[in-house]
């Protein structure tokens, strides 16, 4: 039988379980920045323009670029729409966020006595991205989330997924996952609730079959997500001769990210003893990291400008609390059975490197009429790497990484005609999957336009933006249940007020 008891008082610590998988890698190394309407609708082409706190955040050289010190404050509503298919059947959910989500400051100090004619100092602060999101899958299929559960379990000894006599279900459950880890806990859920039957009573069983007959599930599940990941950033930047600006970013960065998800399956399979399952699932992850940008902007003529800039990995140090429900019915006996562990599940604090990014920019300004800006930039999501002080989950984690993840290019084009004190824009952006696999997530697509005003000393700039991909989401990662087949359709309306300082 396990051997260490605790006493629990609804939290506790785990020193040898771990929550990370690629989901969680990709999640945090895909945001960029959400930006002003200027911004936006440009579909982010900025890294050759400068002038715009966003495309500082893009290329911090863009800093140099401004006239003078001028403030930017920017708010957006989304509207994230997903159509799920699952089961043969078709759903909906749309989720609706209204957010400050840009906020900063260029200021610009001139030298005309000197070669190096301006410096600039920034400080802004931006959301990289929004999770707020959510979708439902409805339909019917043959795989029972039995196969979840079994497929923790096999290869157990049943003593080590099982309660002493007279242990409670909340001691067990936090004493199993002290002990041995996650998996033991998902087969503990898994035997207490009667899904899983051993082979043998043996305390070395290691073998385990479903209560769950084998034939036709309804099912449903509910997948929530909410927070946000944002970077404060410092900013210094320089112009030589007038042609020539260099630029830096010192970013910190912050992560809030919670996830609700729930299963309802039912059956009336010739043979199941188990007819219902409800399966709940919360994760709460928090954490903070750094990262450098460099880049340059370079005047070739009064009407080319050119620019390169480079973001290094961000490093992040991330934490993880997770809690689980699990409830079970018989219909033939009307016996429910309810493992509800009331223990948030604190894991061990990990880091994670993101990839490094790099984008080439090139911009045809034509005069005060207006302009056309092109960014070219590459991020190799294989780079992703996890340190859990774990080698060999370490090892396996980085591993899968480099087999499922690819380098993603990203294309970007954007335009800008003026007329008086109009400004009327419009761009264009596409974003290669990150996977190996496109099946998993195809590539990024979407458009924008905008229309901005200036009083003089004030702007004022209205964007929107539509952007989809279709994705496929599994809905645990382990087990035979069908993936949902996922269109995911992102608008974004963006208002900012930017002030000469």
């Amino acid at each position: 039988m396990k051997t260490l008891l605790i006493s629990f008082f609804g939290l506790i610590s785990f020193g040898c379980i771990h929550a990370q998988d690629l989901t969680d890698a990709l999640r945090y190394s895909s945001g960029e920045t959400q930006g002003t309407a200027r911004f936006k609708a440009l579909s982010g082409a900025f890294g050759a323009l400068g002038g715009d706190i966003s495309g500082v955040s893009l290329n911090p050289a863009g800093a140099a670029i401004f006239s003078r010190s001028q403030g930017a404050l920017s708010v957006a509503n989304s509207s994230v729409s997903k159509d799920s298919e699952f089961g043969g059947s078709l759903n909906n959910r749309t989720n609706n966020n209204s957010d400050l989500h840009q906020i900063g400051a260029a200021f610009v100090f001139e030298n005309n006595n000197s070669m190096w004619n301006k410096f600039v100092v920034s400080l802004f602060y931006e959301q990289l991205q929004d999770y707020n999101a959510r979708f439902f899958a409805a339909g019917s299929t043959n795989n029972s989330i039995a196969s979840y559960f079994l497929q923790n379990a096999n290869g157990l000894n049943l003593e080590n997924i099982s309660a002493l006599p007279g242990e409670s279900t909340t001691d067990a459950y936090g004493a199993i996952g002290s002990s041995f880890g996650y998996r033991h806990q998902q087969a503990f859920l898994g035997y207490d609730s009667f899904i899983l039957e051993p082979v043998s009573g043996d305390d070395d069983n290691t073998a385990y079959t479903s209560n769950i007959a084998q034939g036709n599930f309804n099912q449903e599940y509910d997948h929530l997500t909410q927070g946000y990941n944002g970077k404060f950033s410092a900013n210094l930047a320089m112009q030589y001769n007038k042609s020539i600006a260099l630029g830096l970013n010192i970013n910190s960065h912050f992560i809030d990210f919670r996830k609700s998800t729930y299963l309802f399956e039912e059956n009336t399979n010739d043979g199941s003893t188990i007819n219902e399952v409800n399966f709940e699932n919360e994760l709460y992850t928090t954490g903070e990291g750094f990262s450098l940008q460099l880049g340059t902007i370079v005047k070739l003529t009064d009407d080319i400008r050119i620019g390169l800039s480079y973001a290094t990995p961000t490093w992040l140090t991330l934490r993880e609390e997770t809690t689980q429900y699990l409830s079970t019915f018989d219909d033939e006996t009307s016996q429910g059975y309810v493992v509800n562990p009331s223990i948030v599940n604190i894991f061990p604090e990990y880091n994670l490197k993101t990839p490094g990014k790099l984008i080439g920019s090139i911009a045809y300004i034509l005069g005060k009429s207006g302009l056309i800006s092109f960014d070219y930039s590459r991020k190799n999501y294989a780079n992703t790497s996890f340190d859990t002080n774990d080698n060999s989950l370490d090892n396996a984690l980085n591993s899968d990484i480099n087999d499922t993840f690819r380098a993603a290019n990203s294309y970007k084009i954007g335009a800008e005609l003026r007329q008086k004190n109009f400004s009327f824009r419009g761009g264009y952006r596409l974003e290669e999957s990150p996977y190996k696999d496109t099946s998993i997530a195809g590539d990024l697509k979407g458009f924008s336009l905008g229309l901005g005003y200036s009083f003089g000393n004030s702007k004022v700039d209205l964007a929107y933006e539509n952007i989809k991909q279709k994705t496929m989401q599994q809905l645990y990662q382990s087990g035979s249940l069908d993936a949902a087949s996922i269109n995911n359709k992102n608008s974004i309306v963006t208002l900012t007020l930017s002030l000469d300082l």
